[in-house]
């Protein structure tokens, strides 16, 4: 469907790769952690990732914008046809405490929307890559999302949101679990081993790009707390609450988490 797509992401995801490799020897070596102004980690991991990925966009797709949360925002993307979107390291304190959670998140937008993602955990080596069209894939081979039994469906949560209970009345029909990179929550997603994936805060355009393609051509469906679907390379680029469904979601499940994320969402903006 998208015959240029091929090249975009074969070197999207040797950058990955690389990126990736250059995570776990810092890992290993040792690394520089900073807090930025909004009081966030930033280690120097993150760092080299940024570098990696922006220097394969700026030698090869030089005309293309660039978003990312580890560069400043260079408004001229507003009027990019396409723009690289990167969380160069979701879960940076997942990376820092050593847990496994940490991902590489990239995804190639156009018009507002994913034509080419990947997700990349280095500590599981594992590479989900989809492009428009063609189907979901890990470590480059077809996947199909395995169905999980209704009977105890898996719903991804924020640590805080789980602290502080918001979702403490889905407990009769879900179980929940957190996640500490909510990349890596919608890989789960995506591949069928959670059912769904849900917030009430306020999320990044870096946060979700790769991850709403990897599970829309899974055949699930991504919205935000007003039942939007999401759109990309926004001025402001980011989004109040989510709902990421799994391809295989129990059809009685799915309006339940609707309506809780969206009245969650109304309390959050008050």
């Amino acid at each position: 469907m998208v015959s240029c797509m091929d090249r975009e992401l074969n070197l999207l995801v040797e950058s990955v790769r690389e990126a990736g490799a250059r995570v776990l020897e810092l890992a290993r070596l040792g690394f520089d952690v900073q807090t930025k102004s909004d009081r966030s980690p930033v280690t120097t991991a993150d760092l080299e990732v940024n570098r990696i990925l922006h220097a394969m966009q700026q030698k090869y797709f030089p005309e293309d914008g660039w978003l990312s949360e580890e560069s400043p925002d260079d408004p001229a993307r507003l009027e990019r046809a396409r723009v690289w979107i990167v969380d160069p390291i979701d879960g940076t304190r997942a990376f820092i405490r050593k847990l496994p959670e940490f991902c590489i998140s990239v995804a190639l937008i156009e018009k507002g929307h994913p034509l080419a993602s990947v997700i990349f955990n280095p500590s599981t080596d594992e590479l989900f890559s989809a492009a428009r069209g063609r189907g979901l894939r890990v470590n480059g081979k077809p996947v199909v999302p395995r169905s999980i039994g209704t009977d105890s469906p898996l719903v991804m949560v924020s640590p805080g949101e789980f602290r502080s209970g918001r979702w403490t009345e889905l407990n009769q029909r879900a179980r929940t679990s957190t996640f500490h990179s909510i990349a890596h929550a919608l890989t789960l997603v995506a591949t069928g081993r959670a059912q769904a994936a849900i917030t009430a805060e306020t999320e990044n355009e870096w946060d979700l790009a790769a991850g709403v393609l990897l599970i829309e051509e899974a055949g699930g469906l991504v919205e935000d707390a007003d039942h939007r679907s999401l759109t990309f390379n926004q001025p402001v680029p980011q989004f109040t609450g989510l709902l990421a469904l799994a391809g295989t979601t129990d059809p009685h499940l799915q309006p339940l988490l609707r309506s809780h994320v969206a009245r969650a969402g109304k309390r959050a903006t008050r």
